[in-house]
């Protein structure tokens, strides 16, 4: 009896390693430190900060990742790829809120045997998702957890970090913020990362299927580099990514005390993904708002007078976005 003969395969592991190694490194901004494969990830702090404070966030894909994991078949390996892209999406994505800058990414991934093919998919799409946001994938683990009994999936979880940077006094933190204000509506990609444990449900009772819905497995959109580019060009006052508990549980968070969002859902077109969800699972429309995106994947609070110029930055990233509403005293 050996650690291989209990599950654990460390050669496996290492060659892994090896093999995802170009990916990690081509992410590599010029203020990390060390190689690749220590112990720990080193990274300078960007010249030109006077009072830099770093910001970090973590978060995973939830439930959307045994989804992916039914659609993972033969060589599509497609979905695992998505579910990278997602998980650096869902940290980079509440990180810039503040306005800051992503510096660099971790990832955990527990797996219950390792399958370099399949869990290569997911390192590229996380690598792929780093370039996107402009940020490092500084280290990671990938840990391998055999179960022994029943069916179990090849990834138990994956779980991401972030940290980003920004100076002191360009914090965003939505103190700024005033009635008459307006709230800009950028499009989803979808359902994001958000209401899968009901999408799982739909799919386990045969109320929808994966093979007439594949864009329930399109990956979160990444906002950092409009993000970027909003910030040099126009005044942002708060900015909400819009996760689990939709609209109404994420917009009041970047709003100060005493003031509270107006939101017309009648603003925008409700993509036919969660029309065909509703139906499905005769699910009331108040709960769909609380429960999913419905096509708004992050907001923006701007004054009134640059609401036209922060639009067409937005359609120049080719996003749509829509006035969703204002800002009202309570």
């Amino acid at each position: 009896m050996n650690y291989k003969d209990a599950g654990v395969d460390i050669e496996a592991g290492n060659a892994f390693v090896e093999l995802i190694s170009q990916k990690v490194k081509s992410t590599h901004r010029p203020e990390v430190l060390g190689g690749f494969g220590g112990f720990n990830g080193m990274m300078r702090i960007p010249s030109g900060y006077e009072k830099p404070v770093l910001v970090s966030g973590t978060d995973g894909v939830g439930t959307k990742l045994n989804v992916a994991e039914l659609d993972s078949v033969g060589d599509n390996k497609t979905p695992m790829y998505n579910i990278g892209i997602d998980l650096v999406a869902m940290c980079v994505n509440d990180v810039i809120t503040c306005g800051a800058e992503p510096l660099y990414f971790l990832d955990y991934i527990s797996t219950r045997k390792i399958k370099p093919e399949y869990l290569k998919q997911v390192i590229f799409g996380i690598g792929d998702g780093c370039h996107i946001s402009g940020c490092s994938l500084l280290g990671g683990e990938t840990a391998e957890h055999p179960k022994h009994m029943g069916s179990q999936p090849i990834i138990n979880d994956v779980a991401g970090f972030c940290t980003g940077i920004i100076e002191e006094d360009e914090i965003i933190d939505g103190k700024l913020i005033k009635p008459g204000d307006k709230i800009i509506g950028i499009e989803s990609s979808g359902l994001h990362s958000n209401g899968f444990s009901l999408i799982r449900w739909l799919l386990f009772h045969h109320k929808i299927f994966i093979k007439d819905t594949p864009e329930l497995l399109v990956p979160t959109t990444i906002y950092a580099p409009l993000v970027k580019k909003l910030l040099d060009e126009v005044p942002i006052l708060g900015m909400a990514h819009i996760t689990g508990g939709g609209i109404p549980e994420n917009l009041p968070r970047c709003l100060p005390q005493g003031l509270k969002a107006h939101v017309d859902y009648n603003a925008w077109p409700m993509p036919e993904i969660f029309t065909k969800i509703m139906f499905a699972g005769e699910i009331p429309q108040e709960d769909m708002i609380s429960t999913f995106n419905i096509g708004i994947g992050y907001c923006l609070v701007v004054p009134d007078e640059v609401v036209f110029d922060t639009r067409k930055i937005i359609r120049d990233h080719d996003l749509k976005c829509w006035v969703i509403g204002e800002v009202v005293n309570k």
